[in-house]
């Protein structure tokens, strides 16, 4: 009787540890699920690659606490978003992981240029955006329709780009920062609010009135206020309006407040009521922040979005104002890669050249015809 009753204790035993095997691999193969669920985005956000981690010596040098930075960089400006990154990079010490959207023409290319160069170092992960997700959100005309970039638009997905990831840094491409990227990740946002940008009457931004496109730092610059849909939202017009070249995003608030819908929606409306300013000022990608976030984001320090340096050729601030600048911004349509931008070699002290030779900066074919 002694001998079954220590077989039986056996068996139990056997069991029990059988059972919490299986519990274990059926809990390891749940997370698999979910990570796989969440990874292949109906959006079309696919992730292509990502470099876990930085090698250790990097690891102790740097703080642990990790930084996500969402940039887009479509082929004919990636010198830009290289640049940016680059910048970002050899200010801080923190963990900052980018998160590069862009196209499948440019991956290979943009994959060449990180793993060939002084920024192979780089913590990243390249996604693919699909444009078909802009289908019937976009007013596309026919005779102009190669200036849509559609991947302006990545801003609007953030959650999907950065799913794991509470709170994240977005860039535009034509970017340069002079001081630690942590300072900026770590601006407070208020209760309720999914996103911090910069006001476009803050103290460091001249006002800038855009030669036959209404005022760019209010409302009336951007939306069309004989439109009934925009009059019944009570916007006051002469409202201050934001950068969204620049900005820090709570993206469980975001979530919660499914901003990224309401942000579709008005782009649909867009299409089929015109909505916007017909003298639009800017970008078509700021029209529906404006509506979604009036009166309901916080602000970051100006000095992290030193703007309009690519808005003329001329020198807009002082030497020592640009120095002292954490961020600069050459939003406009002289770009410090083109052939008459200003403070162009402060950019270019963070450029790395192209190991294809695919990307060249134009200004240095162009500075022998302009000594002319």
């Amino acid at each position: 009787f002694f001998k079954f009753s220590v077989n039986i204790s056996i068996l139990i035993v056997a069991v029990v540890i059988f059972l919490l095997v299986l519990h274990r691999n059926f809990l390891g193969l749940s997370d698999f699920l979910k990570r796989e669920l969440s990874d292949s985005n109906p959006l079309g956000l696919q992730p292509i690659d990502f470099i876990p981690a930085a090698p250790q010596r990097l690891a102790d040098e740097r703080n642990d606490k990790e930084i996500s930075v969402v940039i887009a960089a479509s082929d004919e400006r990636l010198g830009g978003a290289i640049a940016a990154m680059n910048s970002i990079y050899r200010h801080t010490r923190s963990n900052v992981v980018f998160h590069i959207v862009t196209m499948n023409d440019t991956v290979d290319h943009l994959r060449l240029w990180l793993s060939n160069t002084a920024l192979k170092n780089l913590r990243y992960r390249i996604l693919d955006f699909d444009p078909r997700v802009l289908e019937g959100k976009v007013q596309v005309d026919p005779q102009k329709a190669d200036t849509l970039k559609p991947l302006t638009f990545a801003r609007f997905y953030l959650p999907n780009l950065v799913p794991h990831a509470e709170k994240a840094i977005y860039v535009d491409d034509d970017i340069i920062v002079q001081d630690d990227i942590l300072e900026l990740y770590n601006t407070p946002l208020k209760p309720g609010h999914a996103a911090a940008f910069s006001d476009d009457c803050d103290s460091t931004t001249n006002k800038v009135a855009v030669r036959g496109a209404g005022n760019q730092y209010n409302y009336i610059g951007f939306l069309d206020y004989k439109k009934e849909t925009i009059r019944k939202l009570a916007m006051k017009a002469n409202t201050c309006s934001f950068n969204p070249g620049v900005f820090v995003a709570n993206l469980t608030e975001w979530k919660l407040q499914n901003i990224t819908k309401q942000l579709e929606k008005w782009m649909a409306l867009n299409v089929a009521e015109e909505l916007y300013s017909r003298t639009l000022a800017g970008s078509i990608t700021t029209p529906p922040l404006l509506i979604v976030f009036y009166k309901q984001h916080s602000s970051i320090d100006p000095m992290w979005n030193v703007r309009h340096l690519g808005s003329s050729a001329g020198k807009r601030y002082s030497p020592q104002f640009v120095k002292a600048a954490k961020l600069l911004h050459w939003n406009g349509h002289f770009k410090p890669w083109g052939r008459t931008a200003s403070y162009a070699e402060v950019w270019e002290k963070w450029y790395v050249p192209d190991p294809t030779g695919k990307f060249s900066l134009i200004r240095r074919h162009s500075e022998a015809y302009e000594a002319k």
